[in-house]
């Protein structure tokens, strides 16, 4: 019996010892948003779902609201290690890599079909490769944020209209662009102050996605929604270089297919929630109205060359090619 006993326990030691360690990499994935929101919820579903595919080798935990830093912090922290992937916005790109920057300059996407259409072209490809060179870090996937609209306390129709007007805007250059084209006067004020802002009249109007002008609740203290859409904005998933770099290829495929998924994931629930948006402020009462983009559009050209942004020319041509 106990020759048996001593059998057995040598044939599972020899198994141990033999059999290959399945090592679990633990990381970090942070971002700025609410749980509430879909770069929250489909960062989440990703996390997951690379863990599946790969069978558990990486367990990755999503750290939303700026848990670890804001996007400042979130953006050094793929180059000092604090983080492994991150959701944040091309303008943060841009501080590697100012040519990637040109996404935001006012009007270089037609509606979010097209912004779609340009993460999928070569011209995604060559800016995203200037970023990881620059960076040293890699794009993942591309998500729709939402297009960018001004409310205000008076009606705008023209871009005439905004001349003088005390517009909260964030202090990223090419944010800046169209209210300063058209001679509007702009407030860099923290984003958890702008409510209380617009309240006690310290600006008069402030520029945001639809969804987040929900969220913030920023119709309950302005009278007007001018849908100037000048911009179509979007953030990126992206990953450290140095983890990237340690991934076989199989997996860079997995990481690359999953958050590629979520990202359309978010799309979606974005572009369904802006849809329905419209008709809710109308009933809330607010003014919603269009505007002719072209005419702003003009004058931001005239008056903001993105030249000025240390843009290239080049690339805001093949993006307008881009079907």
């Amino acid at each position: 019996m106990l020759k048996t006993y001593a059998a057995a326990f040598t044939a599972v030691m020899a198994l141990a010892v033999t059999a290959p360690a399945q090592a679990q990499t633990n990381l970090k994935w942070g971002h700025a948003y609410e749980t509430s929101e879909p770069f929250h919820t489909e960062s989440v579903w990703a996390a997951q779902e690379i863990e599946k595919r790969t069978d558990g080798r990486y367990k990755i935990t999503v750290f939303p609201a700026s848990q670890l830093g804001k996007e400042t912090d979130l953006n050094q922290g793929l180059t000092l290690g604090s983080v492994d992937m991150i959701v944040s916005g091309s303008s943060f790109a841009a501080r590697a890599y100012p040519p990637i920057g040109v996404t935001y300059y006012p009007y270089v996407f037609r509606d979010p079909e097209h912004l779609i259409a340009y993460t999928k072209s070569d011209v995604f490809k060559d800016l995203a490769a200037g970023y990881e060179k620059a960076s040293g870090h890699h794009i993942l996937a591309v998500t729709y944020y939402g297009t960018r609209h001004t409310t205000a306390n008076k009606p705008i129709k023209t871009c005439e209209d905004m001349r003088g007007l005390k517009i909260r805007v964030p202090d990223v250059p090419a944010y800046l662009a169209m209210p300063r084209a058209c001679g509007a006067n702009t407030a860099p004020i923290a984003f958890a102050e702008v409510y209380l802002a617009l309240q006690n009249g310290t600006v008069d109007a402030q520029e945001n996605p639809l969804t987040t002008i929900e969220a913030k609740k920023f119709f309950e203290v302005q009278k007007h929604i001018i849908l100037t859409g000048h911009i179509t904005d979007h953030v990126n998933t992206t990953i450290a270089g140095r983890r990237w770099a340690k991934l076989s290829d199989e997996d860079k495929k997995i990481f690359t297919e999953v958050t590629q998924e979520a990202a359309a994931r978010a799309t979606k629930i974005v572009q369904d929630r802006e849809a329905e948006l419209v008709q809710t402020f109308k009933d809330r009462g607010l003014t919603v109205e269009e505007v002719d983009k072209a005419a702003f559009e003009k004058v931001v050209r005239a008056n903001v060359p993105l030249e000025d942004f240390k843009y290239r020319q080049e690339d805001y041509d093949r993006i307008q090619a881009v079907k």
